[in-house]
């Protein structure tokens, strides 16, 4: 429980601060708990350095600001406490695998890396990881009986084996697939490590299907890995959801849900009853 409420508090000092300057020593004396062993249970909890999970967040909410403020590259690099442009933009390329000044005219998606929070569940705070989804339930609850495709990539696991590293960019390039796709409307978000929820305004099955059907064109399309072309698929269940029957605290094990029933059903594209 002690361990639960230390990461709990540890991951809101970090949202807080995400445009002050940060200083691991600060985290710790937040959550009343040593550096090291803070260090060691973040990394167990989360598979990710705290340093690594305040960069990634940063620059997701730098790529909400490129696409939906007015804010110059300096600005925003400035805002999260990046020395200069020069190390932001380095440091953007690497996680979205395009420069901050190309990004706005040829992505709509911006959250590559969502908050993470941790749910009690008797002592293992681990496998109670999931993703803060506030944005997507505000949406779905104010726009009602609308279809939403959630998207898995086949066979990560594997992929992960391959390295982390080329998780990361095959992630990074199956949502490129569903975001050229989108329509403009269309809002984009990650559920999961791999997980991700397209929210379409559709309302007939037949829609939902046909643009489902064009995402996964370009299943089979090959993601280059030391020069050697592995091929990439996903696949996609669809699920209809009315707003006035949403809840928080389900909402994401409900579209789970679907992913493991398409996937269970040995389907490429599935619609949920």
């Amino acid at each position: 429980m002690k361990n639960f409420h230390v990461l709990i508090e540890a991951i809101n000092y970090i949202e807080e601060n995400l445009c002050n300057y940060i200083l691991q020593e600060d985290i710790a004396r937040e959550c009343y708990f040593s550096l090291s062993s803070l260090q060691k249970l973040f990394r167990y909890a989360f598979n990710h350095s705290i340093k690594e999970y305040i960069t990634k967040r940063r620059l997701t909410n730098a790529a909400k600001d490129i696409v939906n403020s007015q804010m110059t590259i300096t600005e925003i690099a400035m805002k999260y406490q990046y020395n200069s442009p020069e190390v932001f933009t380095r440091a953007f390329s690497k996680l979205w695998g395009i420069s901050p000044s190309k990004f706005k005219n040829q992505w709509k998606f911006t959250g590559i890396f969502p908050k993470l929070i941790l749910e009690y569940n008797g002592g293992n705070v681990v496998t109670g990881k999931k993703v803060e989804i506030s944005e997507l339930y505000e949406v779905l609850k104010e726009n009602q009986n609308t279809y939403v495709l959630c998207f898995d990539i086949v066979g990560f696991g594997e992929i992960n084996k391959i390295s982390y590293e080329f998780g990361d960019k095959v992630i990074l390039q199956c949502l490129k697939r569903i975001d050229t796709v989108a329509k403009e409307d269309m809002m984009l978000f990650r559920i999961g490590g791999d997980e991700f929820a397209l929210v379409t305004w559709l309302t007939e099955a037949s829609e939902a299907e046909n643009l489902a059907k064009t995402v996964l064109e370009s299943n089979g399309e090959f993601i280059d890995y030391n020069g050697q072309g592995i091929p990439v698929s996903m696949r996609v269940g669809a699920t209809k959801i009315f707003g006035n029957n949403i809840r928080y605290n389900e909402l994401l094990d409900d579209l789970q849900n679907t992913i493991n029933v398409t996937r269970e059903n040995k389907k490429e594209i599935f619609l949920m009853d």
